[in-house]
């Protein structure tokens, strides 16, 4: 009898780190009892498959833990049933709500959502976009409309349905879904000024949108004939505690400061708590409203006044426009303007 082959530590290795088969619509049929056409019918089209049938391909996939090959389907039907968006940052919850309507509305048509992160002081919006549009998604959405040249050629020759948000322009790379931080601004400015505050200040985040909120309101304060408002631009995406530091740093150029308008709500969250801690009273003092209407706004000592903005609307709607065109429909109206609201609390 020969002696066994002896094994070396790279045959060894290659043993250990050998993969099983990968299972297959036919094992998937073999086992359900039916042919591959039919299980492969249950997955893309289950309304035409008996109750019965249907159940037991079911069962045989629960079985094989079996995942089907969507990108061979998606070539013979030129779909991917795939929805790319891209949003700044996936720790701060003002985009919360968007990305939540966005998948449950793209659900209800059969596609699925995957997110990326542009992130903010160094965007990786360019890049994420090369690797986006290699895989050929049925419809990308972006945050804002502020990008390189670059993606807006690449963009426009993909010919992939683009969905910009949260911002507002007449010339969208394909449709836009927001609302104009100008208008934002103007109207936060208008309501100090009735309010009869007039020495007024900005605690910004330092990424574009946030700053053009924050130029816009300077400006519309100079137009209400008020003096120049500070304006105290902080790292994106905000935080409490450079609230709180940004209210301290206001209070030492002008210590009569009688009013804030804080890019987003967690910053006006960390100057209420900063003014609790100076023991300087809200709204007799001083004057705060957030932006984003966070859930915890409302429940805040006093109450927050902020600017609401329906990220709810701006999912379903930025949805609805990527499946029409997806489908091969037209989108009579390229660009929406959702508006926005001051909601009204006691922080004013």
């Amino acid at each position: 009898m020969s002696p066994p082959s002896p094994v070396g530590p790279k045959a060894a290795a290659s043993q250990k780190t050998a993969r099983a088969p990968s299972v297959t619509a036919s094992d998937v049929a073999r086992i359900a009892g039916v042919s591959a056409m039919t299980v492969s019918r249950a997955i893309n089209n289950p309304d035409r498959v008996p109750a019965a049938t249907l159940a037991k391909v079911q069962a045989a996939i629960a079985k094989t833990g079996y995942v089907p090959n969507l990108l061979a389907g998606g070539l013979r039907s030129n779909k991917s049933r795939l929805v790319a968006a891209l949003i700044p940052t996936l720790v701060g919850p003002i985009f919360n709500e968007t990305v939540q309507a966005l998948t449950e509305s793209l659900n209800q048509h059969g596609y699925q959502l995957i997110l990326g992160q542009s992130g903010y002081a160094e965007s990786h919006e360019d890049a994420l976009l090369s690797a986006i549009i290699g895989r050929r998604p049925d419809g990308i959405v972006l945050t804002g409309v502020n990008h390189s040249a670059d993606t807006h050629r690449r963009l426009r020759a993909a010919g992939i349905p683009v969905v910009e948000t949260w911002d507002l322009t007449p010339t969208p790379i394909d449709m836009l879904v927001g609302f104009s931080h100008v208008a934002v601004a103007e109207a936060v400015c208008r309501r100090f000024h009735q309010a009869g505050r007039h020495r007024l200040a900005v605690i910004s985040a330092d990424d574009e949108r946030a700053q053009r909120r924050s130029h816009a309101f300077v400006a519309a304060a100079l137009n209400l004939g008020l003096p120049e408002p500070l304006v105290h631009l902080v790292p994106a995406p905000t935080t409490l505690g450079s609230g709180r530091a940004g209210l301290r740093s206001l209070l030492v150029q002008k210590p009569d400061l009688d009013g804030v308008f804080c890019s987003s709500d967690l910053l006006a969250l960390g100057v209420l708590t900063e003014t609790h801690a100076l023991g300087v009273s809200v709204p007799g003092q001083l004057a705060v409203i957030g932006f984003g209407d966070l859930d915890f706004a409302r429940d805040l000592h006093p109450a927050l006044t902020t600017v609401r903005v329906d990220g709810s609307l701006i999912g379903r709607e930025a949805a609805r426009c990527i499946v029409e065109r997806a489908e091969g429909r037209t989108v009579p109206k390229r660009v929406i303007d959702i508006g926005f609201k001051i909601v009204e609390r006691a922080s004013v």
